[in-house]
């Protein structure tokens, strides 16, 4: 979700463009914090134990037209780290599966035990954007003990992300200026530079990404997952996805109820909203994050914001104010004005994970008591994916190609404006930002007149939601919104902070998402961790 369903963008302006970007919450110990928001930041019926996939379950019938890509068989090969890569092939239009293809990269680490084997779980960590390639690089060994056991964990990059035909918009220095861009315009003269940028994102995807663009939507990678499934031998699929993650799984539910057999959803995203209707939610949870924050440094020592959390959040304020005409000071010589966009930003990338509090507590001191900012821009570029030598992966164009094909979009920058005005009202440390994230999806070639709507996956196995009390970028009441409406869904809460929980949740997270895997069934409803 994500900025979403998320959409970062100012609010993660969150990356200044949708949907949630990946994630995955609290961490149990500092040195994994790190790995686990690295991983999202750089980069989103039942069985009894024991049995194996395709030995005791029907496989389903192959849809019309597409054989060919159901009955492939990958060819594995290794590719490091004791890890396999291969490429599914795909059509480009489900409409015309004999047409163009596309090939999607996958990847996967294998079970430990072969002769307990239960399947593939295969996996998304958000976005829309997130290489789940370089996820599982990055994170496959941190699933639990029995889950690496028993799953060839998988990730795969979706049609227009990473390594499957990606999604190409604009270069380093152009993607530079619109992430820079002032996403709080103050006057007309603001407004039109934001408007500008805007419609240069969308018109420089037409130019280098236009044929793809129409089918990159949530709904088609969904139908790329069924085909995966097939691929992997699996005559039923287990998923784990997180935050934008969700919605794909959502998605895919609503097609394939039948050909589930576990289901984790981690980080909801709440199908039902409009596409500004998500970003105003997501705004507001940010603000909750940040309260989390401002009070917990404001309860220890040396908190460069003082020790009242009211205040604390009105020093965030005045330090934005601030840099929105006077730009941070840059020790290490980069040439980018460190402006109050990148300051958000960098605020934002710190919340997605609790661990990475006290990095945030050092960025503010240094842009508050030396008016330095280059450890905010270095949050803001890992959450971006800008690379050291100034160019970027593509998770944010693609975050934006999928978001602005998914849901309608306002019809003009006049309409978006007071979808802006509702946010500012709800969240005003980050609701501007997040809001005008989305502007450019009013520019987009390509537009949808599909509505959103509830998803009930009716006739699907017992499907796990997941929902954080604290998360900055799925609010909690996504999750439950979600778990209500899947006829088969559970919701497993954790009341605590960060994105996402399973991957840095307590024990309690990790014990009963592992036991609905392996066995099929859920914990029971309404059990809270800590």
């Amino acid at each position: 979700m994500g900025g979403h369903a998320v959409r970062p963008h100012r609010a993660a302006r969150a990356t200044k463009t949708g949907w949630t970007l990946n994630g995955y919450g609290t961490a149990r110990r500092p040195a994994t914090a790190v790995r686990r928001l690295m991983a999202v930041l750089t980069a989103s019926a039942a069985l009894v134990a024991g049995c194996t996939t395709g030995t005791s379950e029907e496989t389903p019938p192959t849809p019309r037209g597409l054989k060919q890509y159901y009955d492939q068989k990958p060819s594995w090969r290794g590719c490091g780290n004791g890890l396999e890569c291969a490429t599914v092939k795909v059509p480009l239009d489900y409409g015309r599966p004999q047409g163009e293809q596309i090939g999607l990269a996958i990847v996967r680490l294998p079970a430990r035990d072969r002769s307990e084997r239960i399947g593939s779980l295969v996996t998304n960590p958000g976005g829309p954007g997130g290489s789940g390639v370089e996820f599982i690089r990055q994170a496959g060994g941190l699933f639990g003990r029995d889950v690496r056991d028993r799953f060839d964990v998988v990730g795969f990059d979706p049609r227009g992300v990473g390594e499957s035909d990606p999604v190409s918009c604009l270069d380093g220095p152009q993607l530079d200026r619109f992430f820079g861009t002032d996403s709080s315009p103050d006057n007309s003269h603001e407004l039109a530079a934001l408007r500008t940028e805007s419609q240069a994102l969308a018109d420089g995807c037409k130019t280098r990404s236009g044929p793809i663009l129409p089918h990159v939507g949530t709904v088609d990678a969904a139908r790329d997952m069924d085909v995966i499934r097939a691929a992997l031998g699996d005559a039923k699929l287990n998923y784990m996805g997180f935050s934008y993650g969700t919605y794909l799984g959502a998605v895919y539910a609503e097609q394939f109820p039948r050909n589930i057999r576990t289901f984790v959803l981690d980080g909801a995203v709440d199908p039902r909203l409009s596409s500004t209707e998500t970003l105003i939610e997501q705004a507001k949870g940010f603000e909750t994050a940040l309260r989390a924050f401002a009070a917990d440094c404001a309860a220890a020592p040396n908190c460069p914001l003082g020790s009242d959390p009211g205040q604390a959040l009105n020093k965030i304020a005045e330090l934005q104010r601030r840099t929105d005409s006077a730009p941070l000071k840059s020790v290490r010589g980069d040439s980018r004005p460190i402006n109050e966009t990148w300051v958000t930003t960098g605020i934002a990338a710190a919340l997605y994970n609790k661990g990475f509090w006290p990095t945030l507590r050092q960025a503010l001191a240094q842009a508050i008591q030396k008016d330095q900012g280059d450890l905010l821009l270095a949050l803001a570029d890992q959450m971006l994916q800008r690379r050291p030598d100034g160019t970027y992966s593509n998770q944010m164009e693609a975050n934006m190609a999928v978001n602005c094909v998914d849901k309608p979009n306002p019809p003009d920058a006049a309409a978006y404006q007071k979808e802006v005005d509702k946010a500012e009202k709800v969240a005003p440390h980050f609701g501007s930002y997040v809001a005008w994230g989305g502007l450019p999806c009013v520019y987009w070639p390509v537009q949808t007149k599909k509505a959103p709507h509830a998803i009930s996956a009716k006739g699907s196995a017992p499907i796990l939601v997941i929902g954080t009390t604290r998360d900055p970028a799925t609010p909690y009441r996504w999750a439950q919104s979600l778990a209500s409406q899947l006829d088969s869904g559970t919701l497993l809460t954790l009341d605590g902070d960060g994105h996402t929980a399973y991957l840095g949740g307590p024990p309690c997270i990790t014990k009963a998402t592992d036991h609905y895997l392996l066995t099929g069934t859920p914990p029971k409803k309404g059990t809270v961790c800590r």
